[in-house]
């Protein structure tokens, strides 16, 4: 029986499996709280539930984006949302805190389905239609967070945490059977090998770091262990890189980063999507905190999520308001307005309005510099590059988000005086500090980008397409 696929019920499924991943990638962050309690573990072990679905993320975005090329997208489409759903009822399952890290490790799998949801519009859709599709899946990525952060929430305090990832499953087998009831097949096009090479060294590298920062604490800085763990992951990265710039068809192709507009476009994605996971991951945990004794606000799960909401729609805001300016004046400035957000949080967090507005004026400066980077990105490279450009620089952001968490996990433990404690205030003024200081970085990178004209013929670059999206 054929399955009639036409453009009009094509944009919505895009949307909503596009919605569906933004929800997904950020269903632990309100939760982290009530998965430590539930599970009677301590905050930096339940961070895990977040920061090992931005650590697959990572390396799963240019993976599935690769397998994705070609006439298998669909298939990938299919097989990925199928992962996704199959994370989520793991996560679900009253199996203890490994499970769930594993389940939400599968769902981390998902961050990988933008890409060839934007190849899929590109390819299905024509004129307008095309570029309003694209346009709102970009959007998405960011609405979708603001609305997983209420509703994962409501859920989880009228039925627990366990619900919140029942209903997680839910939305993703809704996904899945949308996308499989109207995804056409893509084109033919040429297919390159997976550099499996590259994401194993991706992988470890990253997973290293990450380790090494949730334990720091726990192991000590100075513990043989740590540094060995920290050494291991550098010396993995270091090879990761110079392997990509060696091999025929990276994965990533980390060559794109040459030249001063580029290498500020791409040390700028890391830096934001650092600094702004600080706050998401930190805001929750102080707004569920006790009130007495301690820095917290006391509130309910639905709460917290709703201190996220602004952030999400001053990002939707800034990104509309910056997208005809100038890129390379947009950027050092929404990171200068970042770092106001955390002099806010410094000296401003006793009352909830206090959080919301620290969160929006956090939005205006992330939503910026995220609609920033991709006109920074073209800028730099020859349109057949364009694509493999983009795609490094969404891993750094994914990278810069799971360091970000995990980096608060360290602190905040670090400020916590025993089992069961809530973190003291100064843990949340030591991360502010560091968020400030981070933006003031990513303003003097992002200043040294000036004008430069693309090179049309890159010697030494063999022709690349967007990982999932083809070029037209």
């Amino acid at each position: 029986m054929t399955v009639a696929r036409s453009p009009r019920a094509l944009v919505p499924v895009l949307v909503f499996v596009g919605t569906v991943v933004a929800v997904i990638s950020s269903l632990g962050a309100p939760l982290v709280p009530a998965i430590a309690e539930t599970m009677g573990t301590s905050l930096p072990n339940a961070q895990w539930s977040l920061t090992v679905t931005l650590l697959v993320g990572a390396v799963a975005t240019p993976v599935v984006g690769r397998l994705g090329d070609g006439p298998h997208r669909r298939t990938v489409v299919l097989a990925v949302l199928a992962v996704v759903t199959a994370g989520g009822v793991l996560a679900a399952l009253p199996l203890g805190l490994g499970w769930l890290i594993a389940g939400r490790a599968l769902q981390g799998v998902g961050l990988g389905l933008t890409p060839l949801a934007i190849a899929t519009a590109r390819e299905a859709l024509t004129g307008q239609r095309s570029r309003s599709t694209i346009a709102a899946l970009s959007i998405t990525v960011v609405a979708g967070v603001g609305l997983g952060y209420p509703l994962a929430g409501l859920v989880a305090e009228l039925g627990g945490v366990h619900a919140a990832f029942w209903a997680g499953a839910a939305v993703s087998a809704a996904a899945l059977a949308a996308s499989a009831a109207v995804l056409p097949p893509s084109a033919a096009a040429p297919r390159h090998p997976l550099d499996v090479v590259g994401a194993l060294l991706l992988g470890a590298g990253l997973a290293g770091l990450l380790v090494a920062l949730g334990q720091a604490e726990t192991w000590g800085w100075t513990s043989p262990l740590l540094l060995a763990t920290a050494g291991g992951s550098v010396v993995a990265l270091g090879a990761w890189v110079v392997w990509e710039a060696r091999t025929p068809h990276p994965l990533v192709d980390v060559r794109l980063a040459r030249g001063r507009v580029a290498f500020s476009a791409h040390s700028a994605a890391l830096l934001v999507g650092l600094s702004n996971y600080l706050l998401l991951t930190a805001v929750p945990v102080l707004a569920q905190a006790p009130a007495s004794p301690g820095a917290g606000l006391g509130t309910s799960i639905v709460v917290a999520g709703l201190v996220l909401l602004p952030f999400s729609a001053a990002s939707v805001v800034a990104g509309r308001l910056t997208a005809r300016a100038r890129p390379r004046l947009v950027l050092p400035v929404a990171a200068l307005v970042q770092g106001c957000a955390f002099v806010l949080f410094a000296v401003l967090r006793t009352e909830l309005w206090q959080l919301f507005l620290v969160m929006a004026v956090a939005g205006f400066g992330v939503g910026a510099a995220f609609a920033a980077f991709p006109a920074l990105v073209v800028a730099a490279v020859p349109p057949s590059e364009t694509g493999s450009a983009m795609s490094l620089n969404q891993v750094l952001r994914y990278v810069g988000f799971a360091v970000g968490s995990a980096l608060t996990a360290t602190v905040l433990a670090g400020a916590t005086a025993g089992p069961g404690a809530a973190p003291s205030g100064s843990g949340y003024t030591t991360l502010a500090g560091i968020g400030a200081a981070v933006c003031a970085l990513t303003a003097v990178v992002a200043g040294l980008a000036g004008r430069q004209r693309p090179n049309r013929s890159a010697p030494g670059l063999p022709g690349a397409r967007v990982a999932g999206v083809p070029a037209r």
